[in-house]
């Protein structure tokens, strides 16, 4: 199957277990009530992709980190607010724990009410708004593009489109998939159906 069809239907997938939490949590972080269905878990895909890479299906408000034998595990995360969910392949081309957080010039221009008093950036912490972790992806040729797969201390922003453009997960999730995904990981964001 080729991978632009991929979103037609091949992300869905069957819960191999329970919602068993799949993290340890880190006293530092607040520990969030999510519903059960936003709890990540080892799922089974019905195609077979690259183990190791990360897939994001807004459809679903869902990253997957593939691992081999078709499985995959499953967090639910917010995306790009409309006509901000930029989709593509991109690689890891940095990884930040506590980054240090700027809003971007567009960011700026688009809600200056809301972004401009941020103009001189926000220290790593609980309050910053790429919580705990953060990938930076990155395109050939083009380098940083500013969208990040980062952690959100606020919980009710998760399966919305809410973002600038990244994808957000809760922090103590974020930090499980930072632990797992190496440098130079491929990620996809796939079109919104």
């Amino acid at each position: 199957m080729k991978r632009r069809k991929f979103v037609k239907g091949a992300l869905s997938f069957s819960a191999l277990a329970a919602a068993t939490p799949l993290l340890a949590h880190d006293e530092l972080i607040p520990n969030y009530q999510l519903p059960e269905d936003h709890l990540p878990r080892e799922i089974r895909l019905k195609t077979v992709l690259e183990p190791f890479e990360i897939h994001i299906d807004p459809g679903q408000f869902a990253l997957f980190w593939t691992l081999p034998k078709k499985k995959a595990l499953r967090y639910t995360v917010g995306i790009g607010r409309p006509g901000l969910y930029e989709a593509g392949e991109f690689h890891v081309g940095a990884k930040r724990e506590w980054p240090y957080w700027t809003p971007t010039p567009a960011m700026i221009k688009r809600e200056p009410d809301r972004y401009a008093q941020f103009a001189n950036g926000v220290p790593g912490g609980l309050k910053n708004p790429l919580g705990a972790r953060a990938l930076y992806l990155f395109q050939p040729g083009r380098g940083d593009t500013y969208l990040r797969i980062h952690g959100t201390n606020d919980p009710s922003t998760l399966a919305r489109r809410v973002s600038n453009g990244c994808a957000r997960l809760v922090n103590d999730q974020v930090i499980d998939l930072y632990d797992r995904v190496p440098m130079e990981t491929r990620v996809v964001l796939h079109p919104i159906a």
